[in-house]
């Protein structure tokens, strides 16, 4: 029988690092600014999954331009804790993106690659405009010039899982932002 307390896998956080409840906040404040920004525009979001899935979703509730959806799969981890080499486009993009204002969402911003590499494609696709939104920004592992136009939280350089990030595809569901306790990820 599951928790009444939340996900088991609570108790593999060294720490919490950003409570749901911040979440939930910063998300509203993104939401106001991006209202702000896209009032007198359609928007395009393209979320880059799986890491960004639980993020875009309820970023997109605060949301009240007209907008379009779509996701795109890209990785540099490939199974590890730290990224590795260039980041790999696993799955394009349905939707013609030419034109669009485009809002790129993903859940974290580390090395800069990623999220570089798909702006970029993004941009030679003919968007009318890319602007970038991060949940979280961990500036010490930067590798490219790159910096998001949207950040919901700046963080130190920790593994962290939860809320959409994971270690092998667990933790995606944890509520919080929290600190992965090195045993279940050193090995």
């Amino acid at each position: 029988m599951p928790s009444p307390h939340g996900p088991p896998e609570l108790k593999h956080l060294d720490h919490v690092l950003v409570t749901a409840l911040a979440i939930k906040r910063r998300i509203a404040g993104l939401g106001d600014q991006l209202n702000a920004e896209y009032a007198s525009k359609d928007m395009m979001v393209v979320a880059i999954v799986n890491g960004a899935l639980i993020f875009t979703a309820d970023l997109l509730r605060s949301l009240r331009s007209p907008l379009r959806l779509d996701c795109l799969r890209a990785s540099s981890y490939h199974a590890g804790t730290k990224a590795t080499g260039e980041p790999r486009i696993v799955d394009q993009m349905k939707l013609d993106v030419r034109g669009q204002h485009v809002l790129l969402v993903d859940d974290i911003l580390d090395t800069g690659k990623t999220l570089a590499a798909v702006a970029c494609l993004i941009k030679t696709k003919g968007a009318a405009s890319v602007k970038t939104c991060v949940l979280l920004d961990k500036k010490a592992r930067r590798m490219v010039p790159f910096e998001a136009d949207y950040v919901g939280f700046e963080i130190p350089n920790e593994f962290v899982v939860g809320y959409g990030l994971d270690f092998n595809e667990r933790y995606r569901n944890l509520p919080c932002i929290g600190v992965l306790k090195p045993k279940y990820y050193a090995g």
